[in-house]
């Protein structure tokens, strides 16, 4: 017969592994000039993987931007001796709520944080049990981050965190590829240029500068990692006619604009579309898992085969779902 560990039993193997990990930590101290190297080497391999470490918004006119879950990774794996993990503690027919946990064995000092995640629709249906795993591991994302964050000194990695922005953006003799990259990239999204020169507030592409390179990339992020839309970042612009009046040429607002014609889609603007619901439906770990090795990717560097190949994963996880909530398959989700 097997023996039962006693709660008390199982507080002393806990408390036990804990003393051998701060033993170790005090034996084998970190070495600040260490943890930078290794962060930095990490958080600017590659334009890509810098990009990832920051987001950025413009929101309500004002400009939102921090640190990433992946540079609260990178941070956590290059700081040593810390113990870092997040669950759900409670969960009603409204909420989850998460806790992220980290503790520096070597300074002996220990954060806790709390994220909530609402888990129910606006008529107060509650998600699935598929949409609720979802939202929780993004809401143990978040409170892991900022668990880390609350026992790492910021400090310590705002200069990786300023250093991934630089390496993102590039410098000026990379300004003007950077500006073409941007440029293509929001075009294959179907984001026009007189919508980014809005968004950036400059007259031209030419203007366009290293700041304002940093806010698209941070923009892109966004939108690709469900953060926020198109449609909340490039709104359309109201449209503009001109018309004589007295022998004088005036512009004035369309009074009846013409229906624009229906344009046939690229496959880069169907797999976005169909990345959005999966990103709504499910949650962006889902849509993560699909793109498998493509996930840290631009989708605009991703090959045409291989974006064909994301688009037919996304209707296959799709088509059971919408078949459930859409009673008229004819009408838009």
């Amino acid at each position: 017969m097997q023996d039962v560990i006693t709660p008390t039993a199982l507080e002393n193997i806990t408390r036990g592994e804990i003393d051998i990990a701060i033993a170790t930590a005090k034996k084998y101290p970190r070495s600040v000039q260490t943890f930078r190297q290794k962060a930095m080497t990490m958080a600017t391999s590659d334009a890509e993987t810098a990009a990832s470490c920051f987001y950025k918004l413009s929101r309500g006119g004002s400009l939102i931007e921090g640190p990433s879950v992946r540079l609260a990774e990178i941070v956590a794996s290059a700081w040593g001796n810390l113990r870092f993990g997040a669950r759900i503690v409670a969960e009603d027919d409204k909420f989850v709520t998460a806790q992220g946990v980290a503790h520096d064995l070597e300074a002996n000092v220990q954060m806790t944080t709390e994220i909530r995640r609402r888990i129910s629709g606006r008529d107060g249906k509650k998600y699935s049990d598929d949409m609720i795993s979802v939202t929780c591991n993004a809401a143990c994302a978040i409170a892991l981050r900022n668990a880390i964050f609350k026992t790492v000194p910021f400090t310590y990695a705002k200069q990786i965190f300023e250093q991934a922005k630089k390496t993102a953006v590039g410098d000026v003799k990379t300004m003007g590829e950077r500006r073409k990259g941007m440029v293509d990239s929001f075009g294959k999204m179907g984001v026009s240029l007189d919508q980014i020169l809005a968004l950036v507030q400059k007259p031209s592409i030419e203007d366009v500068g290293l700041a304002e390179i940093e806010l698209l990339i941070g923009v892109f992020n966004a939108i690709k990692d469900g953060d926020t839309t198109i449609e909340e970042q490039f709104p359309p612009a109201p449209k503009v006619v001109k018309a004589e009046v007295n022998g004088a040429t005036v512009a004035a607002a369309d009074p009846a604009p013409a229906a624009p014609e229906e344009k046939k889609q690229t496959p880069l603007q169907v797999f976005f579309a169909l990345d959005a619901q999966v990103k709504k439906l499910f949650g962006k770990d889902a849509s993560r898992d699909l793109m498998g090795p493509h996930a840290n990717t631009f989708p605009s560097k991703l090959t045409e085969d291989v974006i064909h190949e994301l688009i037919a994963a996304f209707q296959e996880k799709l088509t059971p779902k919408q078949e459930v909530a859409n009673a008229a398959p004819n009408q838009p989700q």
